[in-house]
């Protein structure tokens, strides 16, 4: 929540520059991938603007009282709006629910005759349900008195267009390979930065994820197992399916690991082959194997098409409870049966 912002520099300079220009703007819209820094973003500016520091950079001074309530949750000009509790469940809801909003209202209300600046933080907006987003469209249509409103959007799309006209979009890029670097090794992480920067798409939170559930191992499975192509190795797809049915645990579902990681290789594989060129690989020979299985326009677009076919299908498959095992082996078997899998030469050596 608190941790050091890498990558956005632009973003920040964007905020510093609207606060100080006297155009500052009532609500904003953080966009961007998931993991690239949008909620630590979020935090810092609140910090920021609540402890009057004068830095350019969004940073604050060491011990400061309105950082260390933010930290502590206990700011009483802060209201953070998140997906509740379900008691009955013991989980998070699916949506931000209306009641959620109407704390909000009910904040920048009660607050107001308090005076100073307010702020609101929604994580994430796009998971308001209907009534939700059409309450906070009201309180954006008539904005309170030194109130801001920071909503983080995963995928803004899913807003209210009205609400997103009512907002000014900032948006965060995805890290590059020296920056997760940084990144990485700042949280303690080992591993390949470069291939796991490659694999999550510049995210450090996706990032995070595939390390703790040794993705980049897995990653490294699947390409092997594409290299045997034209004839993929039954024995090794087994075995792989296999590792997707494994029970889901504090650190992932196996399944959804094995999907995620399979899309990727797929999605990889069609960009190399429109592209012409290699991308910056995520396992060993992986490069030679994606010119070789997608060498052109057309096998990319097959790969392509098959990524969001097969995808889909595992996803419903495992919604109703079928074997994890079985819809992945479904998935490989499928795929080594593709034109391109078939007429792709043989790996020497």
């Amino acid at each position: 929540m608190t941790g050091r912002i890498i990558g956005q520099d632009h973003a920040i300079a964007e905020f510093v520059e609207a606060e100080r220009s006297g155009r500052f703007h009532h609500a904003w819209l953080l966009t961007g991938p998931r993991g690239v820094g949008k909620a630590t973003l979020a935090w810092a500016i609140a910090r920021w603007l609540l402890s009057g520091a004068a830095s350019d950079d969004l940073s604050v001074p060491d011990g400061d009282p309105a950082a260390r309530r933010l930290a502590a949750l206990s700011e009483p000009a802060l209201q953070l709006i998140r997906r509740p509790w379900d008691d009955k469940a013991s989980r998070l809801r699916a949506e931000i629910t209306v009641d959620e909003i109407r704390r909000l209202l009910s904040f920048f209300h009660m607050s107001a005759t308090d005076g100073g600046r307010r702020i609101a933080i929604v994580d994430a907006a796009d998971e308001m349900n209907t009534a939700a987003a059409n309450a906070l469209l009201k309180v954006l249509e008539e904005p309170p008195r030194d109130g801001l409103i920071l909503m983080i959007a995963h995928q803004p799309a899913r807003l209210l267009p009205t609400i997103r006209s009512r907002c000014r979009t900032l948006r965060l890029n995805p890290l590059t390979p020296d920056q997760m670097t940084e990144a990485l090794s700042g949280l303690g992480v080992s591993e390949d930065a470069e291939a796991l920067a490659a694999l999550s798409g510049g995210s450090v939170g996706e990032a995070l994820r595939l390390s703790g559930q040794d993705g980049l191992t897995r990653y490294q499975q699947i390409v092997d197992l594409f290299g045997t192509l034209p004839r993929m190795d039954r024995l090794a797809a087994a075995r792989l399916a296999d590792a997707a049915a494994g029970r889901a645990n504090a650190d992932g579902d196996p399944f959804d690991l094995m999907v995620t990681l399979l899309d990727r290789f797929l999605t990889r594989t069609a960009r190399a082959g429109l592209m012409g060129a290699p991308l910056p690989q995520a396992a060993r020979h992986e490069g030679a194997l994606m010119a070789r299985i997608s060498p052109n326009d057309q096998a990319a677009r097959d790969w392509a098409g098959a990524q969001a076919r097969l995808s889909a299908r595992a996803r419903s498959g495992r919604a109703v409870n079928l074997d994890p095992a079985a819809l992945v082996m479904d998935m490989l078997t499928e795929l080594a049966h593709l034109p391109p899998a078939q007429s792709a030469l043989p790996a020497k050596g």
